[in-house]
């Protein structure tokens, strides 16, 4: 029987007239006694107010959030005042900001909203990661907990070891994309790790799970992306400076059958990705990998297409990965130096990557950038992430 995926799939339709615009981040906080609900109320207020238009004129509104329970985007349309005609909840982890994206460019083509508000955030007090985790994933609850190893630390260890193995990554080549991504969240504004990393540092951290040590993992902490999506004729009416999206996709459970983790769902539907966007990766200036961890990221690498399968840590020892080197990458920091805010680190490369198109980007601004991929990875298991996305964006001529 043919697989799903290698099935001819009709070719989708343009994101023809699709924009981003007001990209938004409130500021992180490593604990916060506020709940969820506080830090998506500050987004929307902040998106309201960068856009010039109330909260109540956005008609579309996507939340994601892991720690907003029990209540779903349902529910803060009441919160907040908002009566949206089309709303979506998205439980996506790393991958929800594009799958927003997807759904929300869809819903303005098609006349179903006008301006979606797409929302993320977090909130992260004393206990929050301990009960995230608790009741994260059926899977792990009966899979994994019963024999001690609980949390994604020891599953995405056991994913790295095994990339090691087989295609001879070293720690200094994770080591390699921290240390570069701290260069760039030290010229951050909203990065909540303020000193400078060096490789020697990244080495002798205590260990977490082996092979991961203290840097090779992300903080917990507090936070909220996000960013409006439209028409190109509505943000000329509101004369939003705004970014085109060119292409997008995203695959859930591919490759189910690899015993342990080695690639995810971009390599499938990568050539559309491109095709779609009319460019090759050539054309690409800069990239945002969702980075739970380094491995992931180079893996990321390899099924986009800038290396092949294996060719991963080469790949670092042949790039900066700093916003002035070559393969500018994580810009912002990324979440291993920005810090994870729960759900908003799917949203965080999309907002830092329209302030790299806008021209906005600060201190982290990359030379002249026109056309910049994001890519999203979530939704862990006991044994393997489940979502893959990916989308490239391109500066308004």
């Amino acid at each position: 029987m043919t697989p799903s995926h290698a099935r001819k799939s009709h070719a989708r339709k343009s994101y023809d007239d699709v924009v981003l615009a007001v990209p938004v981040t409130v500021p992180y906080e490593r604990y916060s006694i506020e709940s969820a609900h506080w830090w998506l109320g500050r987004a929307l207020r902040a998106l309201a107010e960068g856009a010039g238009v109330s909260h109540r004129d956005f008609d579309g509104f996507a939340a994601s959030s892991f720690t907003m329970g029990p209540d779903t985007a349902i529910a803060l349309t009441q919160h907040f005042g908002l009566s949206p005609r089309w709303l979506d909840h998205v439980p996506m982890g790393g991958a929800a900001g594009i799958v927003s994206i997807r759904r929300a460019a869809r819903a303005v083509q098609a006349g179903d909203a006008d301006i979606v508000a797409c929302v993320a955030a977090d909130t992260n007090q004393v206990d929050t990661f301990r009960k995230t985790l608790a009741n994260f994933s059926r899977f792990a609850q009966d899979a994994s907990y019963p024999y001690g190893a609980g949390g994604p630390n020891a599953s995405f260890a056991l994913i790295a070891r095994h990339y090691m193995d087989r295609f001879g990554a070293t720690r200094e080549d994770f080591g390699k994309l921290c240390v570069a991504q701290r260069d760039n969240a030290l010229r951050y504004p909203h990065a909540l790790m303020k000193k400078p990393l060096t490789l020697d540092q990244y080495l002798s951290a205590r260990p977490i799970a082996e092979p991961f040590h203290l840097f090779d993992c992300v903080m917990p902490c507090a936070g909220a992306e996000a960013f409006l999506v439209m028409r190109e004729e509505t943000a000329r009416a509101l004369q939003l400076p705004f970014v085109r999206l060119l292409s997008a996709i995203e695959r859930h459970n591919s490759f189910p059958e690899d015993p342990i983790q080695t690639r995810g769902g971009w390599i499938i539907d990568r050539d559309e990705l491109y095709g779609m966007a009319g460019v090759t990766t050539d054309a690409i200036d800069f990239v945002q990998t969702y980075d739970d961890y380094a491995v992931i990221s180079m893996m990321q690498f390899e099924d986009l297409g800038f290396c092949g399968k294996g060719e991963g840590p080469e790949f670092v020892r042949q790039h900066t990965f700093t916003t002035d080197g070559s393969f500018p990458h994580n810009t912002s920091g990324g979440q291993l130096s920005v810090g994870q805010a729960g759900a908003a680190g799917g949203h965080l490369g999309i907002v830092e990557a329209m302030r790299q198109l806008l021209g906005t980007a600060g201190g982290t601004q990359v030379a002249d950038p026109r056309i910049g991929l994001v890519s999203g990875f979530g939704m862990i298991n006991y044994d393997r992430g489940l979502a893959s996305a990916a989308a490239i964006l391109a500066r308004a001529a």
